[in-house]
C-alpha cells in the first residue's frame, strides 16, 4: 500500500503545480489586455515624469568627490 500512495504523490504534485501557474499565466493575460485597452500603463501624471527625470539625471551624474 505504501508504494502505491508513493507513486500517486509526484502525479498530484505536478498537476496542483501546473494548475497554479496556468491559473498565475491566464491571470496575466487578463491584465495585459485590460491595461492595453485602458493604456493606463503609460499615463503618468507630469509631476511624477519630472521626479523620476529629475532622478535619472541625478543618477548619471557622478559623484561630487569625482567632479572636482
Amino acid at each position: 500500500m505504501a508504494g502505491n500512495m508513493k507513486s500517486m504523490v509526484l502525479p498530484v504534485v505536478a498537476a496542483a503545480v501546473f494548475a497554479g501557474l496556468g491559473g498565475m499565466v491566464i491571470q496575466r493575460i487578463k491584465l495585459d489586455r485590460a491595461a492595453r485597452e485602458n493604456r493606463s500603463v503609460a499615463l503618468l501624471d507630469a509631476a511624477a515624469r519630472a521626479r523620476i527625470s529629475a532622478a535619472l539625471r541625478g543618477a548619471a551624474q557622478p559623484p561630487a568627490s569625482v567632479r572636482e
